[in-house]
């Protein structure tokens, strides 16, 4: 289909999902034998008026805005983590990595009461080194024993946090913001001794959220999932029909800032769940928020449990109250990536103490004299 095309077919598509009943949709699923059809909708979908849950609250100013934000983050413990790392290079002879994760709590009391720290973890020669295979692009450096570490490091700091935060007294609800998405598709590519430690981790932070009653959101600022689109898809028995993204599909339906969509869980068909590794993608519920006007809505996702435990508006709510004191995105994450960045400077640095350490060893360390070369000059 061509564009003009597959808009007149999403029109009609979205048509039937706007008054469809969430029930008959999901009976209609089972009789048709899907069991990942994208996305299920929720008991929202039923409260929606033509898939647009609308933001009550209006204002003259950013000012005003701002008084909203303030009050609804009062007294509310909102943490987030990052993560950034330095890969293995070849311009040294011996391949070293490393992982840093910084963090930042903001309890929102009267006094200013935050936290923010940083861990930093070195991933030595043999923790890197693993017989090459024939997928491995850049064999003898794998970088992706310093990505995974980081993501699995990035989840268990959650995990720490939110245990610390259940024993923290706390008036209102706190939360903790996950930069990115809780539905880790990319792992589906990787194989299977690579991507379990990826699997492990999410579905622990999963449970450490339903353990502890505190929700994680994750933020997906510019999303290309198409968990509706292939909602309709399924629907209309019309598979992998149109080339849209689902925050391209509910753009034009969310016109006030604040609106979203209804919560949908996942149920996404991709190569984890082909493994049978993504039992856990429909215990994740997923909305679409209109937070800037230049921008699509972005995606927020949050534990199933959150909806069950009627937590929904609320957690929604501080999503938006992140993005008004973040002018279009959530502060907390933007302050925990400024924490967690490893700057130019930073890995000069860093190369310095270990071929210092190498040399006080008796380490072989030699360099590429390209590699050399730029560090005299800067």
């Amino acid at each position: 289909m061509d564009h003009r095309a597959q808009q007149t077919w999403l029109a009609q598509q979205l048509a039937y999902l706007q008054q469809a009943d969430s029930q008959i949709i999901r009976d209609r699923l089972v009789q048709m034998g899907v069991e990942r059809p994208g996305a299920l909708p929720t008991a929202e979908l039923d409260q929606a008026q033509g898939l647009r849950l609308a933001f009550s609250c209006h204002w003259q100013n950013h000012q005003e805005a701002r008084s909203w934000a303030l009050d609804v983050l009062q007294e509310r413990p909102v943490f987030a983590v990052d993560g950034s790392q330095i890969t293995p290079t070849k311009d040294f002879s011996i391949p070293v990595g490393a992982v840093q994760v910084g963090w930042f709590i903001n309890y929102h009391t009267p006094g200013g009461r935050y936290v923010k720290d940083v861990a930093f973890e070195i991933l030595a020669p043999q923790e890197l080194g693993e017989a090459p295979t024939d997928d491995d692009t850049d064999r003898g450096f794998p970088d992706w024993r310093v990505n995974q570490l980081r993501f699995v490091r990035e989840c268990e700091k959650h995990c720490q946090l939110l245990e610390a935060l259940a024993t923290t007294p706390a008036s209102r609800l706190p939360a903790a913001f996950f930069d990115g998405s809780l539905i880790i598709s990319f792992a589906g590519q990787m194989r299977p001794e690579r991507r379990r430690p990826y699997v492990r981790a999410v579905r622990d932070l999963l449970a450490c959220s339903q353990r502890y009653a505190i929700p994680v959101i994750g933020f997906v600022d510019s999303s290309y999932s198409r968990d509706l689109v292939t909602l309709l898809e399924v629907l209309s028995g019309r598979p992998d029909s149109v080339a849209w993204s689902d925050a391209g599909l509910v753009d034009d339906l969310l016109p006030g800032w604040g609106d979203r969509t209804p919560f949908f869980l996942c149920a996404r068909d991709d190569p984890l769940s082909q493994h049978g590794d993504a039992d856990f993608y429909n215990q994740v519920a997923f909305t679409y928020v209109r937070l800037a006007g230049e921008r699509p809505p972005a995606r927020v996702e949050v534990p199933a449990w959150v909806l069950e435990a009627g937590l929904a508006e609320e957690v929604v709510d501080l999503v938006r109250a992140q993005c008004v004191v973040g002018t279009g995105y959530p502060y907390v994450i933007e302050t925990a990536d400024a924490l967690a960045v490893i700057s130019q400077e930073d890995r000069q640095r860093f190369y310095a103490l270990f071929q210092q350490f190498a040399l006080q060893e008796g380490l072989p360390f030699t360099q590429a004299r390209k590699a050399l070369s730029k560090r005299l000059r800067r």
